[in-house]
């Protein structure tokens, strides 16, 4: 209803009231209700008693600020304009409501207009209008993120206030603070502003997205998140840009990522097969989708029709065709897939394998001449398997679908201003013997330093095996044989492990073996 409204606009004040009343059919005072309730915008009583209550703190004709009692309104002929959304959010001010404006209404404020107060904010459609306490501290907050490469960023709010904690290199790291409740609120407020969501709903969690861009011009997409918590909402915010990229002339390829030598000849060439699919498995956070990213990239010939289905669309990839799910609208991993099997394509990347449906049409994908490029959450090869097999999938197609499988995982890596040696303990030796793993002479410290934040670890590097399905693994897939058989033919003398790998590295002073402990394990 309101977007038929709104189709065509008028000069007319208060044009937009009037056709929402005509279209809804109901009394004002219900519309009014409703507006507020489901959209969060307000409708202000027309009637002579309000305006002796309200004072105009600024206008420029098409947009009046108001001042009613305890509350600030922003009144407008059209709430859901791009226009009016600019001004709520260059007002810089978390508690403004959207107002919108009846017949007269805008004309009758401003007959009765207080002076403008020598600090209240300008109502213009640039995003740089001067910014309160709480913006600035909302911009500072991702601008800090951006600029030390983090990942997310957490606003969680506390009996104190709220605290911004950023995931840089996958591990939490603190971040500013504002040690005040009733600004947590305003906040979370702000954040739904610019994610242009419902400042009006606490309860439920909302999904948003945000175009944020820094004083040197660079733009960063931003995906929100909110969730209600018990003392108020909480706020994470994930940044969608080449973050470990934008500084880089290069594409994104599996050199940049840090595969080794051995591993990134047997990737391509699974990247390069004519059909069937390379899964890449890891928990969340252990890079699968930039891998996923960098093997298409590099097959990516402008000579093969290249469609992406994907959850949100982290990167840019020139030539190729990238659909981002709504689920909303109803686009799901399942539907689009479907869909994108009519555009007759040679190469497919599904982001995630997330449910039956979708395991099924990717497998069938891959069986009718198409390669798919896709994810799945799981620890290791056999963890997929079983996986598929939840999903319902057959042993006999996935055995002919599957042509390799990448398990990864993400170190951090020493700072090499600030690497310290010491011994093995006689308890990690004893554990190392154990798991039959390399024994390094000595092992390096996380000391920290200010070049890596006093972490000890600057930057992370990608650690994998590679699986390149043969008959034999197929034989057993099929005839479904014990783990313990399984991990004997993948890994025979255990070289390949993820364990086996790590520790060679840690005696090469590339990570410590407690980061080995954290994200892969020894046992």
């Amino acid at each position: 209803m309101i977007q038929e409204a709104r189709r065509q606009p008028s000069e007319l004040e208060g044009w937009l009231w009037e056709r929402l009343l005509a279209a809804s059919g109901v009394p004002a005072e219900q519309l009014a209700r409703c507006l507020s309730d489901w959209q969060g915008v307000e409708v202000l009583p027309a009637t002579p008693t309000f305006w002796r209550t309200a004072s105009v703190v600024s206008g420029d004709g098409a947009a009046v600020l108001l001042a009613v009692d305890h509350a600030s309104y922003l009144l407008v002929d059209d709430p859901w304009s791009a226009d009016s959304m600019r001004r709520l959010d260059g007002a810089g001010r978390a508690d403004l409501r959207l107002a919108i404006a009846q017949p007269g209404q805008r004309a009758q404020s401003g007959a009765q207009r207080a002076p403008v107060l020598a600090d209240a904010p300008k109502l213009e459609a640039s995003p740089a209008a001067p910014q309160g306490s709480v913006v600035s501290f909302v911009n500072e907050a991702i601008a800090g993120a951006y600029a030390g490469g983090a990942s997310d960023i957490h606003f969680e709010t506390n009996r104190k206030g709220i605290h911004v904690k950023y995931r840089l290199d996958g591990v939490m790291a603190a971040g500013p603070a504002m040690e005040d409740p009733s600004k947590a609120e305003e906040v979370i407020s702000r954040i739904k502003v610019m994610g242009q969501l419902d400042i009006t709903e606490r309860r439920r969690p909302q999904d948003g997205r945000i175009r944020w861009q820094s004083d040197a011009g660079e733009g960063v997409d931003l995906r929100v998140s909110i969730m209600p918590s018990i003392f108020g909402e909480d706020a994470v915010l994930r940044l969608l840009d080449k973050a470990q990229l934008r500084h880089e002339t290069a594409t994104i390829s599996l050199d940049l990522l840090g595969f080794s030598a051995e591993l990134a000849p047997k990737v391509r060439a699974l990247a390069s097969k004519p059909h069937g699919m390379l899964l890449v498995t890891g928990p969340t956070g252990s890079g699968k989708t930039t891998t996923v990213y960098a093997a298409l990239s590099e097959v990516n010939d402008g000579l093969e029709k290249i469609i992406t289905i994907e959850d949100p669309v982290e990167y840019e990839l020139p030539g190729v065709l990238q659909i981002p799910v709504n689920e909303q609208k109803g686009l799901t991993f399942a539907t689009g897939l479907r869909s994108i099997l009519r555009h007759d394509p040679d190469k497919i990347l599904v982001g995630e394998i997330r449910d039956p449906e979708t395991a099924q049409i990717a497998v069938q994908s891959a069986l009718t001449g198409h390669l798919v490029f896709t994810t799945v959450h799981a620890n290791s090869l056999p963890d997929v398997l079983g996986r598929f097999r939840h999903f319902g999938i057959e042993a006999f197609a996935l055995a002919s679908a599957l042509n390799g499988v990448v398990v990864q995982r993400l170190l951090r890596q020493c700072c090499p201003d600030c690497i310290q040696w010491r011994d093995l303990s006689p308890l990690e030796l004893a554990q190392l013997k154990q798991e039959a793993l390399p024994v390094p002479a000595r092992v390096p410290v996380a000391a920290g330093c200010p070049a890596c934040r006093g972490t000890g670890y600057r930057g992370r590097f990608v650690l994998a095996e590679v699986h390149v399905l043969n008959d034999r693994v197929r034989d057993m897939m099929l005839a479904q044989e014990s783990m313990s058989a399984f991990k004997d033919l993948l890994y025979g003398d255990g070289r390949h492990r993820l364990a086996y790998q790590a520790l060679e590295l840690v005696g090469a002073g590339r990570t410590t073996i407690e980061e080995v402990h954290r994200v892969v394990g020894l046992g």
